[in-house]
């Protein structure tokens, strides 16, 4: 060293290095600051270990030297006491008497980048008085300029400069922040109204997007956030920064904003309400959920109600028979439920996902039969304006259920019998063949076998049609299953009369199945909602409900086993059903159907009504003639 005094006192922390010896052979005071080594240690320091944590950099950076002579880098680190520190360094090399020499200059990399930044700045400074000088000019002559459309505005508007200092405000920010325009002057807009977020944690001016704007000069439109009024109040507001240019240099940014508090208070009890909603709806599903396990405690698969032992082979005859495609033919007396039997064959079946289409075959009139089944074109009779699919055709890939199939006209059932056969079918009035898929299921309470017999039934469809025969069982065979029926009988009625809390005391339940019930499940159920109609209390009795003949036969239940009452023959339970089907004619004025007709005082269905009254030979017009002197209507009992 030719001039040690000023090289121990230089500026900066200087290294002399023998790279290949990997040595230290001269430092300064500034190094010895730098690394917070005395002299002789660091003198003792391998160069390696002082730059250890990058050496491999140190490498490459020496390489440099040696093949450039001189070199500059800014990635390299120091080991130092308890940390490391990143420097730039300048280095160069040279020979000393045949020897070689590597001289850097180390300084702290964050010390320098601050110094560059406040030389920056001053820089800045001492360039741009006249600069911001017009900037504020041009904010002052964009007020002016828009003074009535700032005055008139809704929403809130204020304009900032590049370093966030408001320089103005219009009349509605005014009225939502609560400060006047003069408090906000030349004030930083961030510090009053937007320092803090939601939560009352502070908002960092470097996150905040209005400031954004400064450097990227995009637009930043913020839906939800908050403003700070005056009194310490978050104001809901969504907000427009926009960047203001001249000449390419953003000078600063307009601020749009609104007040949403309103729109945020609306929303958020839509949003409770939907909460609510959602609440109950997930309520009601488990509601349902929870009935519909009652209902399967209550109910066997198929919803048909009862456990006896002669319902449970039905159900197994119904599980054999639903996954085929075989012609079920369900008979049966009235009232003993072959629709709901129906509907559990076609539920089971691999077409349950399809319709079931029902025809009441005693309730179509016999010129209607043929376009009832297979439809018709416009123009086929009088009264067809326009095309119309039969039931068949609306039953194509599922089932038809033909209830009193034994009331189709013998004249057409040849047709029916082809559709069974083949699938096939014409329209009325149309020549065109139509196929169908069709499973076909049907009932009846006549005895086909004696139509058949007296010629009134085609042979070849019945035996077509018995091709699975399954017997709807009476309720007096079943009488195990009246408890069960009952009790849901009466749930349904309590809801449809609006009552509450009613009970049938055991005793009550041993009369009804002491009664014969003539008129099967649907008797009992228009018997337990008439007794729930007339209550009073909630105990429901059934001691004066039936007709007279009935109350003698449920009150007689529990009688001496010899007590003696006149047993009747077949025609003569006929001859007394057929002059009770004409007291009821008669007191209903030979209405069949409706309120108040025939069939509603017999709790019996119309259709079944129409049945009897032709199977009985009941002229509806002689029973008009009838003296009203041998009417009463207490007699009249269910069919």
């Amino acid at each position: 060293m030719h001039d040690p005094h000023f090289f121990n006192y230089s500026a900066t922390a200087q290294l002399v290095l023998e790279p290949f010896n990997d040595q230290i052979i001269a430092v300064n005071q500034e190094a010895c600051r730098l690394t917070a080594l005395d002299t002789n240690s660091l003198k003792s320091t391998r160069v390696s270990k002082l730059f250890g944590s990058n050496f491999p950099a140190l490498i490459v950076f020496t390489q440099e030297l040696l093949a450039n002579g001189r070199g500059w880098s800014d990635g390299l680190l120091i080991n130092t006491v308890g940390n490391e520190q990143r420097l730039e360094i300048n280095g160069h090399c040279s020979q000393v008497e045949g020897e070689c020499h590597i001289y850097l200059s180390l300084q702290p990399y964050a010390e320098i980048q601050a110094l560059r930044k406040q030389s920056d700045a001053h820089q800045h400074y001492l360039s741009g008085i006249s600069h911001w000088s017009r900037v504020s000019g041009i904010f002052q002559e964009f007020q002016n300029e828009n003074q009535l459309l700032l005055e008139a505005a809704g929403e809130g508007i204020y304009g900032v400069d590049a370093n966030g200092i408001t320089n103005f405000v219009n009349p509605a920010a005014e009225r939502i922040l609560g400060y006047t325009a003069a408090e906000m002057a030349g004030r930083n807009m961030h510090a009053m109204v937007h320092h803090s977020h939601s939560d009352g944690s502070h908002f960092n001016v470097k996150d905040c997007p209005i400031f954004s704007v400064f450097h990227d000069g995009a637009v930043q439109v913020v839906e939800d956030d908050i403003f700070w009024s005056k009194f310490g109040v978050p104001i809901d507001v969504e907000y427009t920064s926009t960047p203001i240019l001249v000449n390419g240099y953003i000078l600063g940014a307009v601020v749009i904003f609104r007040d949403v508090s309103q729109k945020k208070a609306y929303k958020k009890a839509l949003l409770e309400a939907l909460a609510e909603v959602e609440s109950l709806k997930d309520r009601l599903e488990m509601e349902n959920a929870y009935l519909q396990e009652e209902i399967k405690s209550k109910f066997n698969h198929h919803r048909i109600i009862g456990s006896s032992a002669p319902l449970q082979n039905i159900l197994q005859q119904i599980d054999l028979v639903a996954p085929t495609k075989a012609t079920v033919l369900i008979t049966g007396e009235s009232g003993t439920g072959k629709e709901l039997l129906a509907r559990a064959i076609h539920e089971s079946s691999g077409r349950s996902g399809r319709s079931l289409i029902r025809v009441n075959c005693a309730a179509i009139p016999q010129d209607l039969f043929e376009s009832e089944f297979f439809g018709h074109v416009k123009g086929a009779f009088t009264g067809a304006s326009s095309d119309r699919p039969g039931r068949f055709e609306l039953a194509d890939g599922g089932s038809i259920f033909l209830d009193e199939v034994g009331e189709i006209p013998l004249h057409l059932q040849g047709k029916l019998l082809r559709v069974l056969q083949e699938q096939e079918f014409e329209r009325v009035g149309e020549a065109i063949t139509r196929t169908v898929d069709v499973r076909i299921i049907t009932a009846t309470n006549r005895d086909l076998k004696q139509m058949v017999a007296e010629g009134l039934f085609r042979e070849d469809l019945y035996f077509r049609l018995n091709i699975f025969p399954i017997e709807s069982i009476p309720l007096r065979q079943r009488k195990d299953d009246i408890p069960q029926l009952t009790q849901h009988f009466l749930g349904q009625a309590a809801i449809r009369a609006n009552k509450s809390d009613l009970r049938i005391p055991l005793h009550e339940i041993e009369k009804l199945k002491a009664y014969d019930w003539p008129g099967n499940v649907r008797e009992l159920e228009n018997v337990i909602e008439r007794q729930v109609i007339l209550i009073r209390g909630n105990i429901v009795r059934f001691n004066n409900l039936l007709s007279s003949d009935n109350n003698a036969i449920i009150e007689g239940a529990g009688a001496d086993k010899d007590n003696k009452y006149e047993i009747l023959t077949e025609p003569q339970l006929r001859q007394m059903e057929k002059q009770n089907i004409i007291r009821a004619l008669h007191y209903c004025k030979g209405r069949v159907f409706g309120d108040g007709g025939a069939a509603d005082l017999l709790s019996i269905k119309p259709t079944t009504l129409s049945s009897r009254i032709k199977k009985l030979g009941i002229n509806t017009r002689d029973s008009l003639l009838l003296p009203s002197s041998i009417i009463n209507k207490s007699t009249l009992g269910s069919s």
